[in-house]
């Protein structure tokens, strides 16, 4: 059995076949991990939609902050530009089976035997893995509820900045959605900048990426996320970051992490016309 991790998609779904013919991937016996924002952006986020739910087992997805943008549109949430891809999807007679789908992925999975996580853009330095995943496990509560409407009308902004257990309500649940969807710079104490999106190097200075803070708990477990596209492949710091790009002319990519090779694939990909909103959802950044 061979398992891939698979960057964002973001609707690219014809380079995704050519991935996936690449790697051969064999959906009885091997498993494909997307790290999240299989949607949006891209011209074909409904085909990709529809062929990820297709592979059933075979197939592990973590939530991005695109995927959120879609619940969120469905749900009124968010108001879509005339020129969203998004509208293919919401205008689909089974769009309901593929909401319903979608909000009953995970925000982080975890494969104790690998001891591997993978998360859509990363976490806090105070969370080790078991605290990352009870937080998770919060979000994903409210998700498969009746209550995931209201949740999305509240999961707007970059406030709270900084984890605190003592975070109650709908504070609590919009700082957790924001970490493991949005992150990708903090400073030493873990105050969270969710506007800077260049690559390491541009940052302010008080502030590294996630994963190089020095005492960030969850260290000891090799983590896969993708959502920094100006980061691109990065595989040191025991993480493996996988969003190369491909809605930008970029590649995709899927790494292969069932056995420690790390070993790396690429679609090449052309630049597609960016049809998506330039408004925040937990930004949409």
């Amino acid at each position: 059995m061979a398992i891939y991790a698979i960057g964002d998609v973001q609707g690219c779904f014809d380079e995704l076949m050519q991935l996936i013919e690449q790697i051969s991937f064999n959906p009885e016996k091997d498993l494909l991990w997307f790290v999240g924002d299989i949607v949006n952006r891209g011209p074909n986020s409904l085909e990709t939609l529809r062929w990820v739910k297709s592979q059933g087992n075979s197939a592990v997805v973590v939530l991005g902050n695109h995927d959120l943008h879609l619940l969120a549109a469905y749900t009124g949430a968010k108001q879509l530009k005339e020129s969203s891809s998004l509208h293919k999807v919401l205008q689909a007679k089974d769009v309901k089976d593929l909401i319903d789908w979608l909000r009953h992925r995970s925000v982080m999975h975890y494969d104790a035997d690998l001891n591997i996580a993978m998360v859509h853009a990363g976490l806090v330095p105070q969370w080790n893995i078991l605290e990352a995943r009870n937080r998770a496990v919060e979000v994903e509560k409210i998700l498969r509820s009746d209550d995931y409407k209201e949740f999305l009308q509240h999961m707007y902004g970059n406030k709270p900045d900084l984890w605190q257990d003592s975070l109650e309500g709908w504070e609590r649940l919009r700082m957790i959605i924001n970490i493991f969807t949005r992150i990708r710079y903090c400073d030493n104490k873990g105050v969270v900048e969710f506007n800077e999106k260049g690559p390491p190097g541009t940052q302010a200075e008080n502030l590294k990426p996630w994963f190089q803070i020095k005492k960030r708990k969850s260290q000891e477990t090799k983590i896969i996320f993708g959502h920094w596209s100006t980061l691109g492949h990065y595989s040191f710091d025991n993480v493996i970051a996988t969003d190369t790009g491909c809605i930008w002319g970029g590649a995709l990519t899927a790494v292969r992490i069932d056995n420690h090779k790390n070993q790396k694939f690429q679609v090449a990909c052309e630049a597609k016309q960016v049809i998506s909103e330039s408004t925040k959802i937990p930004s949409v950044n």
